[in-house]
């Protein structure tokens, strides 16, 4: 598995993504989407949309607005409930969900370093003395406020018990100081409308977009006249004051949800949650994350959330181990009664056969565009050595990939060239993501693309033109190149489009049977 680190690196170098306000020193947990990362994320979340919601009959969208009447988030539990226990370093100042902190410790660098001090001969001799010995040196880098770095006269012996017990230990993962005991943190952000602050409404920044569903319930039921089962899809922005954002775009305060409130007869919930387990679980392979990237984690009763019946998240092996990438919940008919509650509307649906209002039960899938993003970044990234040298690419999905074709000219020298790559690049375009490059040789320009992940690159070469001088004829056929097998073949230019259609749906083999392959120079 490739490390955080060098996804972070490909993604400024390349424009995917940006830190933001990066010429002020940056901000925290917020990052700005480059030319290539929107191109990416939008692909990701129109082809949500379109398996989700164009392609069923049973379902339809909502844009509701980011900020709703602060009733809302009481109704919904969020004011009373959404909280998170955190605590503090009091050496550092740094603060930390207080149920990860555990887990930080051992990935730190300061845990590892004592872990590597321990496994070395010196370590193997005398532990304590190795301990001693790398608080005196390397631990006043790296854990400045332990202490057994900050007394040298501190007996190890009980650092030594936890950490042959891979026992938690109650220290700050920064710098190795007294953390503070838990207490609970709100995680929601707030703002004032209004012009003038005293007489200003209070109200939040939505920390999901599910509640914008559940209060249009009744107009969209309405509106559309849809019968149950059915169900509202959004995608939208949502925001969190998250403790301990951190691994790049995985946990941030600002991020963008895709989210569906299926709403089915109360008795059929399990069912429908089952299959919403099984359709969501098997979209991220279609569209190229490997299935042993991936598997299902069933919420412990203690952990579920307070309105869900069960819940289970689809995880993907990040750089930084298994995590949540979307998570399907059996909510009930928890959140239309809290509003129906609340606001003394009836939120129900009528049953014309039977004649009566039910309270439908609601299944929920809810994934993240940023961590489905990030998951397809960290799956495409492919190493490998090409003629002695590393060649770095991006094996994208065609629908994923944020460049579908890119058109070479082999010279740009040659004004007939030029022009008849602009035309087809032009032709191209119309249909796909294409874009034109002349700006290095033809192999820098290959690898180039690769690094971006675009899955095809078509070459005009003076074969393609003729050569006048030379009494050469054209032959108005360009090279196609996939990127995986960087396998070449010769085409017709009046074909291309048909070809690429070809290519585009995973047909490659076939576009090499019906046109000569070319002899691959790289």
């Amino acid at each position: 598995m490739i490390d955080l680190d060098t996804i972070v690196s490909l993604c400024k170098r390349r424009g995917f993504i940006f830190q933001s306000s990066e010429i002020y020193g940056g901000l925290g947990s917020a990052w700005d989407y480059g030319p290539l990362g929107v191109e990416l994320k939008r692909n990701i979340k129109n082809l949500w949309w379109r398996d989700n919601v164009h392609l069923r009959d049973d379902m339809v969208g909502l844009d509701a607005a980011i900020t709703m009447h602060p009733k809302v988030w009481e109704a919904s539990g969020h004011v009373g409930h959404f909280a998170d226990p955190f605590t503090g370093c009091g050496d550092c100042g740094r603060y930390y969900r207080a149920d990860h902190t555990a887990s930080a410790v051992v990935e730190s660098k300061w845990y590892q370093a004592v872990k590597k001090a321990l496994a070395g001969p010196s370590g193997q001799k005398d532990p304590e003395k190795a301990v001693c010995n790398w608080a005196q040196s390397d631990g006043k880098k790296l854990a400045p406020n332990l202490p057994w770095v900050k007394n040298p006269n501190e007996p190890a012996g009980p650092l030594l018990d936890l950490l042959a017990k891979s026992a938690p230990l109650h220290a700050c993962p920064s710098c190795g100081g007294r953390l503070s005991d838990p207490r609970p943190a709100n995680l929601m952000l707030h703002t004032l409308l209004g012009p003038v602050e005293q007489t200003a409404l209070k109200v939040y920044l939505r920390p999901e977009t599910a509640q914008g569903i559940f209060v249009n319930f009744v107009n969209v039921a309405q509106s559309t006249r849809k019968k149950l089962p059915f169900g509202i899809a959004q995608v939208g922005k949502a925001f969190r004051n998250e403790i301990t954002p951190g691994n790049f775009t995985f946990r941030t305060r600002e991020f963008e949800q895709m989210e569906i409130e299926y709403f089915c007869m109360p008795g059929t919930d399990e069912e429908w949650h089952q299959r919403w387990i099984d359709e969501r679980f098997a979209w991220y392979p279609k569209y190229g994350i490997r299935k042993e990237n991936l598997r299902q984690r069933e919420h412990a009763k203690d952990e579920l959330a307070h309105y869900a019946k069960r819940t289970v998240d689809i995880e993907y092996l990040f750089p930084m181990g298994w995590s949540e990438l979307e998570g399907i919940a059996n909510r009930t008919d928890y959140d239309l009664k809290q509003h129906a509650q609340f606001s003394g509307q009836r939120l129900t649906y009528f049953d014309e056969e039977k004649k009566v209002h039910i309270v439908p039960y609601v299944i929920e899938p809810s994934g993240g565009a940023d961590r489905a993003t990030l998951a397809f970044l960290v799956d495409a990234y492919t190493e490998e050595q090409v003629r002695g040298e590393k060649r770095v690419s991006l094996r994208f999905h065609p629908e994923i990939a944020p460049i579908k074709i890119a058109v070479l000219p082999l010279l740009r020298n040659r004004p007939d060239v030029v022009e008849t790559a602009h035309r087809v690049c032009d032709d191209l375009r119309r249909t796909w993501m294409s874009v034109y490059d002349d700006t290095a040789a033809i192999g820098r320009l290959y690898r180039r693309q690769d690094e971006v992940g675009t899955p095809f690159c078509v070459t005009v070469d003076v074969q393609t033109v003729g050569d006048k001088e030379k009494g050469e004829t054209d032959d108005q056929k360009v090279t196609v190149r996939e990127r995986d097998s960087m396998e070449q073949i010769r085409v017709p230019i009046a074909d291309l489009p048909s070809c690429m259609r070809e290519c585009m749906d995973g047909r490659w083999a076939e576009a090499k049977r019906r046109h000569p392959a070319q002899p691959v120079k790289e």
